[in-house]
């Protein structure tokens, strides 16, 4: 393992043990940390991934319930994980579930589509994860999914949580993503969405970086439903990020 990927995960680490300590209260049921019961699948990513300096890095918000809940890789939709990436472990659970989103690791059958489209603009441009990731990392600003106690077991965004909780996982997410950037030396920092990019300008205000955004891949966004990956190439080409195809 190379000094700089173990110095990755040692940050995680700490970010893992500072945001497992904090408590929620209403509306959040339920909080899974996938840096915890996954560690396994996220070190092999990090690992692997994480071992050479940057010159972008796509930042989103919070793990999704079929993404990183699952595999405990950004955007970690389960095809793209395991067959495209390579990374394959074993995954436990959280301490508690809500029914409606079980963690079954890459059993599951359900497929998250912000990280298929985002995984997919990726493979579709640089075809193999060793082109992309000689420039490029993806991380999550929040490690933490948070549920609510309604029969869905809807997903919850940091911005819901009351004001105390939200600026208690704030501070630790805030230093996790500066140490990460001091360590991989980015040129760039892509917020995948607003609230990403906004996080990312209040962490690393001073340091030697730029900032750009892409419209998130969810398809809760009308945006995103109405070619997601055209949409986020062209903002990339034209913010001087990406050459042009």
């Amino acid at each position: 393992m190379s000094t700089l990927s173990q110095q990755v995960i040692d940050a995680t680490r700490e970010l893992s043990d500072a945001v497992s300590a904090l408590r929620f209260s209403d509306p959040v049921a339920y909080v899974y940390n996938p840096l915890e019961y996954a560690r396994e699948t996220h070190e092999a990513f990090l690992e692997r991934y994480a071992a050479t300096q940057k010159r972008i890095i796509f930042i989103g918000m919070n793990p999704g319930p079929f993404g990183m809940a699952q595999t405990g890789v950004p955007f970690g939709e389960i095809d793209a994980v395991q067959n495209w990436l390579g990374i394959f472990g074993f995954v436990g659970h959280p301490d508690r579930e809500h029914p409606a989103k079980p963690v079954e690791g890459f059993a599951c059958k359900r497929s998250e589509v912000s990280g298929r489209r985002l995984w997919g603009l990726f493979k579709e441009r640089f075809v193999t994860p060793e082109r992309f990731f000689e420039e490029h990392f993806v991380t999550n600003f929040c490690p933490l999914l948070f549920t609510a106690d309604n029969p869905r077991g809807k997903n919850l965004t940091p911005e819901d949580l009351v004001p105390e909780e939200r600026n208690a996982v704030l501070a630790p997410c805030d230093a996790f993503l500066r140490r990460l950037t001091e360590l991989l030396e980015p040129e760039w920092l892509v917020g995948v969405g607003a609230f990403a990019q906004k996080a990312a300008m209040r962490a690393c205000d001073g340091l030697p970086v730029k900032y750009s955004t892409v419209i998130h891949p969810s398809p809760a966004s009308p945006l995103a439903n109405k070619g997601w990956a055209e949409n986020a190439s062209g903002a990339l080409v034209r913010n001087g990020i990406w050459p042009a195809a």
